[in-house]
């Protein structure tokens, strides 16, 4: 994939190890707010933690799995959107996200995630994509609902985050759904 642009002067990019500097302070503006609910922020200690955090997911992306993207908006770094799973043999991966609190509100996430999923239907031939949020993150599991995903089910205190068993809501979307949806 390539930058691409959202809107508002947004664009969609690979986020890479040499992205560390701009990554660790985007994480510093928003680590309590992205923190909530997404591990990432705690390990993303410095900027060299950050950038070996990055070069983890570089080397999984050529390896054809988990891929990870930045979101700037005016230039600045306020979010992203990943592939945490990526199995391209099983037809199957899962979307995430996470944003800066300034950047809230104007459906970036939303088209990330549009972009992610015509990515993996359109040129990837996967059949499923899916979402997994905490039942607490109430503006995640706002993005799957808009995105057309159906809620399959909760694994219950499934995820332990910051010293709390958390529940996890599953999300998914088929090819054939995606298909239907974007020609309505």
């Amino acid at each position: 994939m390539f930058s691409i642009d959202l809107a508002y002067d947004a664009q969609l990019f690979p986020l890479e190890a040499r992205h560390a500097e701009e990554f660790f302070a985007h994480i510093e503006r928003g680590r309590e707010f992205i923190g909530r609910y997404v591990g990432f922020p705690d390990r993303s200690t410095d900027v060299e933690a950050a950038r070996a955090m990055l070069a983890t997911y570089a080397v999984k992306a050529a390896e054809d799995g988990a891929r990870f993207f930045g979101i700037r908006l005016e230039g600045t770094l306020v979010g992203g959107v990943l592939f945490p799973a990526f199995d391209a043999a099983a037809g199957n991966c899962e979307i995430g996200c996470w944003l800066e609190p300034s950047a809230a509100g104007r459906g970036l996430v939303t088209k990330a995630c549009r972009v992610l999923i015509d990515y993996a239907f359109g040129e990837r031939g996967m059949h499923r994509v899916e979402w997994h949020a905490a039942t607490g993150n109430k503006k995640s599991l706002a993005v799957a609902e808009r995105l057309g995903m159906t809620r399959e089910g909760v694994m219950r205190q499934n995820h332990l985050h910051r010293g709390v068993r958390q529940d996890t809501e599953v999300w998914s979307i088929l090819a054939d759904e995606w298909t239907a949806a974007r020609s309505a």
